[in-house]
């Protein structure tokens, strides 16, 4: 037996988050410049849903990552470096046909009109997954399996997998689904806007820009966002320097399946548990069954900003697996965020769960008052804690 139906069957949940998506080696400017100008580059891995695998990890969570890459060194380089993290890696196909991807950047903000990235993913190994070809056990083995909209656009087979892993079905884990809409990956695709609000519609948790929703669906404000994606059990907002806005109902029973990921942990799993948010003690309630908790941003002296959506949803997921309240949900996910803002790659070692805790149950104005500089991760206690501007 095969396909997702054998996978839901035979799955067994001895591991937190399972992450699909493409990796690839990229490329890291030496010094600022346009990508003409750049004299060398250093090499590290990027991929959003690698990403998330990789901080998980870090942060002490069970995590694996599946996905395809050449039978290459490139490939050879990507796995052991993901693995390194203590990400489980076993369940990567090796593509003896086609290559893995690569990419280069650009020092400089995604957002900003000098960021340049040239990619070299066209026909690559990861671009050939498809329904007929994913490890099912490996990918319904998880409490939560997360994916992006990154994925859908790849390929058709890829799209197809995508619509295959999001469909409704007893037993399915929490599904968590980044939007992470890449305007270049869809040239050509005029779909792009109505694959990426599908998808979102039918996963269990939801993370989406702001501005990446205005661009792609030409939705503007967290409330208009809401009303597009009600589905979702959790959606996030992400408004930037502004923070982000958290609407939470009780997680849906049944054919979804995210109930499977509250209740049906293996033996000698981790008794953390994915459950339905406590109520937000200063919630706006925008329906009987939603509520409203927007929680602001930390300011960061940042030092490239890459990576920090991957880390903020990692951070979000890890205070999920652990069953925290809304509020301290989002600002675990501010915290990871910060500490990927204050390095220049998309990676690195997260701050202690006991530091991070200690942060996350900082009042309000303390909260406030926090700004987190390069190495705050390596710092043992304040001044973070007590600074004031």
């Amino acid at each position: 037996m095969s396909g997702p139906a054998a996978g839901t069957a035979a799955a067994a949940t001895t591991t937190d988050v399972v992450c699909l998506g493409e990796s690839m080696v990229t490329f890291l400017p030496s010094q600022p410049g346009r990508l003409a100008d750049v004299p060398s580059f250093g090499r590290g891995i990027g991929g959003a849903e690698s990403n998330v695998a990789c901080a998980l990890a870090a942060a002490g969570h069970r995590a694996a990552w599946v996905g395809r890459v050449g039978a290459d060194g490139f490939g050879d380089h990507l796995v052991e470096t993901i693995a390194s993290y203590g990400v489980d890696t076993s369940a990567v196909r090796r593509d003896p046909a086609r290559p893995t991807g690569v990419y280069f950047r650009t020092a400089t903000d995604r957002g900003t009109d000098t960021h340049e990235v040239a990619y070299y993913r066209a026909g690559s190994a990861a671009s050939a997954m498809s329904p007929e070809n994913v490890p099912y056990e490996a990918l319904f083995a998880g409490r939560v399996l997360h994916l992006s909209g990154i994925t859908a656009a790849l390929s058709p087979d890829c799209l197809a997998l995508l619509r295959e892993l999001t469909a409704p079905r007893p037993g399915r884990p929490l599904v968590s689904f980044d939007v992470n809409h890449r305007p270049h990956l869809w040239r050509g695709c005029a779909e792009d806007a109505s694959v990426l609000l599908e998808l979102a519609r039918r996963a269990d948790l939801v993370f989406v820009g702001e501005d990446e929703a205005e661009e792609a669906w030409g939705i503007v404000g967290a409330e208009a966002i809401r009303a597009a994606l009600p589905e979702p059990s959790v959606l996030v907002v992400k408004r930037g320097s502004a923070g982000a806005t958290v609407f939470a109902s009780e997680l849906r029973p049944g054919p979804r399946g995210a109930e499977a990921a509250a209740g049906n942990a293996a033996p000698g799993a981790s008794t953390d548990t994915v459950s339905p948010p406590p109520p937000a003690t200063s919630a706006d309630t925008a329906t009987p069954a939603d509520t409203v908790t927007p929680v602001p941003a930390l300011r960061v002296d940042v030092v490239a900003a890459v990576g920090a959506g991957d880390a903020f949803a990692a951070g979000f997921l890890s205070a999920t697996l652990r069953g925290l309240p809304v509020r301290d949900r989002a600002r675990h996910g501010h915290l990871m965020a910060a500490a990927v803002l204050t390095v220049p790659g998309d990676l690195t070692d997260p701050p202690s769960r006991d530091r991070a805790d200690r942060l996350v149950a900082l009042d309000d104005a303390a909260w406030g008052r926090l700004r987190l500089a390069p190495g705050w991760t390596a710092a043992d206690r304040a001044p973070e804690e007590v600074r004031t501007p």
